[in-house]
């Protein structure tokens, strides 16, 4: 027992040591490490939208970084976008692409063909009708009597209607604006037919040579020939043509005879009606249209309305002793 008191008591402390600043140094290289595929995979994503011609513009940049940063160019930054190619056509190749840069397509119109296509559809109208007025002529007893009487044909202008005078067959009374009751109903007739195609038509009254043997001025060939245009013109609409096709109404005398040999010729007094094709239209619609000065021959618009009909000369009395037109 007294050796057991005089053993020493060994006491044993234990020394708890902490891990110092460096125990959470982890945290802070995973964060870094989280950061950076954050980042990567934002980088990843805008490659992945970026169109082809902007990154041929990012790969220019970072080959030769300072000339295009001074010289400029494709990859130079000039997008006003903060993502590069940010405009509205994203498939450009050259460059980036500044929002509201991009330009549509040009669509290119062959003027030239189109117009031909046109005249050619209204060449087309016009012989229809052209053949739908020789068959009612063909079916018509009236009418199929004065066959020999109505000339169609095609011109430059359109289709053109004449009503001619024979010797013992006239178209009107001698020497007046009077129409025979025949050629009322030829005009009606025909009137009818107009409607079928939206042309515009011309009238014209032409006579023969033959002067008035009074020799009063005051009533001519002129005026008569106008006069004669004009009752024509009212036939057609009691036929039911619509007034708001007569684009012109003119008398034109002897000025244009149909048989030159012969001034005096019956055939020469005709009534010419034509349905006027869209060229044939412009032209008279703006006739005067335009003024040119003399001094400079230079040519300005005028800015007088265009005419929709040519004015028709006002009847006056006739004179009594007058030779047959």
């Amino acid at each position: 027992m007294a050796d057991e008191g005089t053993r020493p008591i060994i006491v044993k402390r234990i020394k708890k040591v902490s891990g110092g600043a460096h125990g959470g140094a982890w945290k802070i290289a995973y964060a870094d490490f989280v950061t950076a595929m954050m980042a990567f995979f934002l980088l990843m994503w805008l490659m992945g939208s970026t169109a082809k011609g902007n990154l041929q513009g990012i790969a220019e940049y970072f080959q030769t970084p300072l000339t295009v940063a001074m010289q400029g160019g494709s990859g130079s930054g000039d997008s006003s976008s903060v993502i590069q190619g940010g405009g509205k056509d994203l498939t450009r190749k050259d460059g980036q692409v500044k929002r509201g840069e991009t330009v549509a397509p040009k669509k290119t119109y062959n003027i030239k063909a189109a117009k031909e296509a046109l005249e050619k559809a209204e060449a087309g109208q016009l012989k229809a009708l052209k053949e739908k007025i020789e068959a009612v002529i063909e079916s018509n007893p009236l009418l199929n009597k004065f066959k020999n009487q109505l000339l169609l044909d095609i011109t430059s202008e359109g289709l053109r209607i004449q009503i001619i005078d024979e010797q013992n067959r006239p178209m009107f009374a001698s020497a007046k604006a009077e129409l025979q009751p025949y050629t009322k109903e030829i005009l009606r007739e025909i009137g009818r037919s107009l409607n079928d195609v939206p042309n515009k038509i011309s009238l014209s009254g032409h006579t023969d040579a033959s002067a008035y043997s009074s020799g009063d001025k005051g009533y001519s060939n002129w005026e008569l020939s106008s006069d004669r245009a004009n009752a024509s013109r009212k036939e057609l609409i009691v036929g039911g043509m619509n007034e708001t096709k007569v684009l012109r109404v003119v008398g034109l005398a002897s000025a244009v005879l149909y048989d030159k040999e012969n001034p005096f010729n019956p055939i020469n007094r005709r009534i010419s009606i034509i349905v006027m094709n869209k060229k044939a239209e412009d032209a008279a619609a703006n006739e005067g249209s335009r003024t040119v000065d003399v001094s400079t021959g230079s040519a300005d618009a005028a800015q007088t309305e265009p005419p929709t009909a040519a004015p028709v000369v006002a009847p006056v009395a006739a004179p009594a002793a007058a030779a047959a037109h």
